[in-house]
């Protein structure tokens, strides 16, 4: 996969209003799966997390809403730009603002697929 880039204004400005971006699948049978994370606030202020999901998003029940997410274990609850990864498989990915009024950005990027 190309890098994906998915950018959350403020708390409120998810694309359901709710400070969520829209969950980046990843390619699970890429081996090893080696995805980088970078998230960027562009301006103003925000607290976000990076969350993951082990749950099958190509099943036909599948809601991001519903879904059990979980925080990446360094990317959680900060104020300022970082970067991560995973070194395994996850289903998808997304970008939760949960306060703040800034302009935050997560690219995702996939080794092998690049």
């Amino acid at each position: 996969m190309r890098y994906v880039y998915q950018t959350v204004v403020g708390s409120t400005g998810g694309p359901n209003s709710d400070g969520y971006s829209t969950p980046v699948p990843i390619d699970t049978l890429v081996n090893p799966t080696s995805v980088g994370v970078g998230v960027n606030i562009l301006s103003g202020s925000a607290t976000y997390t990076v969350e993951h999901t082990f749950d099958d998003i190509y099943g036909g029940s599948f809601t991001p809403s519903t879904a059990n997410w979980l925080p990446h274990v360094y990317l959680a609850g900060l104020t300022a730009s970082s970067d991560g990864n995973y070194a395994f498989p996850v289903r998808a990915i997304r970008l939760h603002v949960s306060s703040g009024t800034g302009t935050v950005r997560m690219a995702v990027g996939q080794s092998g697929l690049i």
